[in-house]
């Protein structure tokens, strides 16, 4: 440590309180994940009254940086909880925030070069941001509000677009917001633009099986017949025929398990600096859920889009920049602890001011963990009228009763956690 050639005495003792009251502060500041430990708790046991509760008091007790993660759980906990319109006002506060937040002031992120990450408002992941307008888009299938639904698909498909062609970001499209665009589509009998979405979805999750269906009966119903006939190579167990008369279709889309949780992960330098930064460690894989409705029919669910996959790809991509950021602090404080020694003229002070200040170079481990671990989604075809809608999964029974029209699409939305 050549930074540090003073010579001196004791360490006085303000300088060493001083320093370690910023780490303790540090530590305290920020801690959004485990002040919510109650919060998910009541989410997980379905107790969303509560889970409420424990939201608000945290909002009220909580620091201004971590109000975007409130507005987010609660947008999430009342979608689960099938408050729809509640949802809807809730996550579009947290979409204009997330919005200003991604101006964030040259002035905080120079902060977190002397603390930590935690110390800035949290702007959430590239895939948080996105998954606000495909939540928004379920909630308005669920209202049966399909020009709505639709304008928060075309959000999510133009959102990533700019990403990936503007900022060259290596993500892809999410298999299902094209998957719902497609449903919403075929439900207003725009029969392309319902085959693109499938299509679409298809190709970002070739194991879509029976959920293909759509696409062969829309591709022999638009005159694609190169397509269909690949199709029913590709699928010749999956029965097509046209809808009957007097007949609907019920899409249940279950938001299924824990979504990843962020933990801290060793990193070297370039120069062979050890610095910490976030990595996704999943929750669990939550199995096929069973659908049925009456005596046989029945389908089980299929895993459309994994937001595991989709975080760890997101969050893979800006290490890069967190490293350079986190190399940037280190010198920062380097800096600091040999202006520290200088002033004291003690070389001990200027060790123990680096020292502490390294032991604030924690990752922020925030992240919106109300999230479910995958979208998985089911089709029936259903004579017209109301009907009992029966799911089953983790040893866990729901039912929902649904009305299905002639010739429409129904969309069901369910979260389970197991």
């Amino acid at each position: 440590m050549n930074l540090w050639r003073q010579r001196g005495g004791a360490v006085p003792g303000w300088a060493v309180l001083a320093v370690a009251g910023m780490v303790l502060l540090s530590g305290c500041a920020g801690d959004y994940v485990a002040r919510t430990r109650n919060l998910r708790t009541a989410y997980e046991s379905e107790s969303y009254d509560r889970a409420l509760a424990e939201l608000e008091a945290v909002g009220r007790q909580g620091s201004r940086k971590d109000r975007l993660l409130v507005l987010l759980d609660r947008g999430m906990v009342l979608h689960a909880a099938g408050r729809w319109r509640d949802s809807i006002r809730v996550l579009a506060e947290a979409d204009r925030l997330a919005g200003e937040l991604d101006a964030i002031s040259v002035s905080e992120e120079a902060g977190t070069l002397l603390t930590n990450e935690r110390e800035r408002a949290y702007r959430g992941e590239d895939f948080e941001k996105l998954m606000i307008p495909v939540l928004q888009a379920l909630n308005y299938a669920e209202l049966g509000e399909d020009e709505e639904a639709l304008v928060e698909v075309r959000r999510v498909n133009e959102r990533l677009r700019k990403m990936i062609v503007e900022e060259s970001k290596p993500y892809e499209q999410l298999a299902i917001a094209r998957y719902i665009g497609g449903v919403l589509y075929e439900d207003q009998g725009e029969w392309d633009s319902a085959y693109i979405d499938y299509a679409k979805a298809l190709e970002l999750e070739p194991g879509l099986g029976a959920l293909a269906e759509p696409l062969l009966r829309l591709a022999k119903k638009t005159g694609r017949r190169e397509e269909y006939e690949r199709l029913r190579q590709r699928f010749p167990d999956v029965g097509h025929e046209p809808l009957g008369k007097g007949e609907g279709q019920l899409v249940v889309v279950v938001e299924a398990g824990l979504s990843p949780e962020k933990e801290p992960a060793d990193r070297y330098t370039e120069t062979h600096e050890l610095i910490q930064v976030p990595r996704y460690r999943e929750r669990g894989s939550p199995r096929p859920a069973r659908v049925w409705v009456g005596e046989g029919r029945e389908a089980r669910t299929v895993t459309v889009t994994s937001l595991s996959e989709v975080a760890r790809v997101h969050l893979e991509d800006r290490i890069g920049r967190l490293l350079a950021r986190q190399l940037a602090a280190v010198g920062v404080k380097a800096g600091l602890a040999a202006g520290a020694g200088a002033l004291t003229k003690s070389r001990e002070v200027g060790v123990l001011t680096f020292l502490l200040l390294n032991a604030m170079n924690e990752p922020d481990l925030r992240s919106w963990l109300s999230l479910p671990a995958e979208f998985q989604v089911a089709r029936l075809r259903l004579p017209a009228g109301r009907h009992l809608v029966n799911v089953e999964a983790g040893g866990r029974h729901r039912t929902r009763e649904v009305e299905v029209q002639p010739g429409r699409v129904e969309v069901v939305v369910l979260r389970r956690y197991h």
